[in-house]
C-alpha cells in the first residue's frame, strides 16, 4: 500500500441542533442532541483512516488553550509532535438543520498561522516517497497557503501525488479565488470537489463537462473526482474515462464532513491500488455510512497490505 498523508486544518466541533426555524434574536433555543468532537478537513480525514485501520501521517497545528492539548492527545503519537500557535485553537460552532444541513460560526483561531514549516516538523518527504498527499483548507490556512508553490516543489520531488480539496472559500467563489484554485490544481495529480466547487470553478452547468474542463489544467495522468451528495460520485480517470458510481440510500443524520470522509476512503483505495470505480463504490459508501450514524461509523479496518497485491 502507498504511503497516505494530509496536510491541513485540525479544529474543534461543536455540534448543536436540529434547529428549525432559525431563531430570533434575543432568544434561547432548546436542541436535542450536542457533540464535542475533532473537526476540520484535515481532523475528519484521519479519523476515517483510524478507523479502516491504514498507516498515515498529518501535518497539523493546534492552538496554546485546553482545546489544542486535547486535539493533540486525541491523535496520540500522530499528534504529539503538532506545533503549538499562539493563537488560541480554531474552534467551529455547527448548528444542524431537520433536512441533514447545517451552518457553521468559526473563529479564525491558529488555523491562519499554519505554516510550511509546521509541515516538515512533523512529515518527511523520503517515507511518503511515492504516496498520496491529501491538502485541505487552503482558504483557511493563510501562511501554508502562500507557500504553495514550495509545498508543491517539495511534493515533486519526492514522487508525492497531492490531492487537493479547497473547502469553501469565505469570501465564496470570486475570481480571485478560482484563479488561485486553478494554480493550485496545476501542480497537483486529483481534484476533489463536490459539484457546486466543480462547475463554479468551470463555470459550466454539467458537472461532467466541468470535471473535463479542470482535468484539462492538470497534470497528465489527473484524476478529477466530483462529490454529488445523494447523486453518488463521477470521476474522470488518469485514462481519461468517465467512471460513475450512485450512492446508497440512507436517512441522513449528519453531514458535517462527509466530503472529508469521502476523500479519506478515496484515498485509502487508491493507495490500496484499486481501480477507480471501486475507490469511488467505496468513498461512497463510507461516506453515507457517516452521515447516517449516530454516532458516527465508518466501519472496520477494510484495506489492508494484502488486499493490496
Amino acid at each position: 500500500m502507498r504511503p497516505l498523508a494530509v496536510i491541513g486544518n485540525v479544529n474543534v466541533d461543536l455540534i448543536l441542533g436540529p434547529a428549525e426555524p432559525w431563531p430570533k434574536a434575543g432568544t434561547e433555543v432548546i436542541v436535542d442532541h450536542d457533540e464535542l468532537r475533532v473537526g476540520g478537513q484535515a481532523g475528519n480525514s484521519a479519523l476515517v483512516w483510524n478507523a479502516l485501520g491504514v498507516d498515515y501521517a498529518i501535518a497539523a497545528s493546534v492552538g496554546n488553550d485546553q482545546f489544542g492539548r486535547w486535539l493533540s492527545e486525541t491523535f496520540g503519537a500522530h499528534g504529539a509532535r503538532w506545533p503549538v500557535s499562539r493563537e488560541k485553537t480554531t474552534l467551529s460552532v455547527g448548528i444542524t438543520h431537520p433536512d441533514g444541513e447545517r451552518t457553521f460560526f468559526t473563529t479564525r483561531g491558529h488555523l491562519p498561522r499554519f505554516s510550511l514549516a509546521d509541515v516538515f516538523s512533523v512529515i518527511d518527504g523520503t517515507t511518503l516517497a511515492g504516496g498520496y498527499a491529501l491538502v485541505c483548507a487552503g482558504f483557511l490556512t493563510d501562511d501554508l497557503t502562500n507557500e504553495y508553490p514550495a509545498l508543491f516543489d517539495w511534493a515533486d520531488q519526492h514522487g508525492i501525488t497531492v490531492a487537493l480539496d479547497t473547502g469553501w472559500p469565505l469570501d465564496g467563489w470570486t475570481e480571485a479565488n478560482c484563479a488561485a484554485t486553478r494554480s493550485w490544481l496545476s501542480r497537483c495529480g486529483i481534484s476533489l470537489l463536490n459539484e457546486i466547487e466543480t462547475t463554479t470553478l468551470a463555470g459550466m452547468a454539467d458537472p461532467i463537462g466541468a470535471a473535463r474542463e479542470i482535468r484539462s489544467h492538470m497534470p497528465d495522468g489527473a484524476i478529477v473526482v466530483v462529490k454529488r451528495g445523494p447523486e453518488g460520485a463521477i470521476a474522470i480517470g488518469a485514462d481519461g474515462l468517465l467512471v460513475a458510481v450512485d450512492a446508497p440510500v440512507v436517512t441522513v443524520v449528519d453531514t458535517i464532513g462527509a466530503g472529508d470522509v469521502f476523500n479519506a476512503a478515496f484515498l485509502a483505495a487508491l493507495a490500496a491500488n484499486e481501480p477507480l470505480e471501486a475507490c469511488l463504490k467505496a468513498a461512497t459508501t463510507i461516506a453515507s455510512r457517516a452521515i447516517s450514524t449516530l454516532p458516527r461509523s465508518y466501519g472496520g479496518p477494510v484495506f489492508s497490505e494484502e488486499a493490496s497485491r
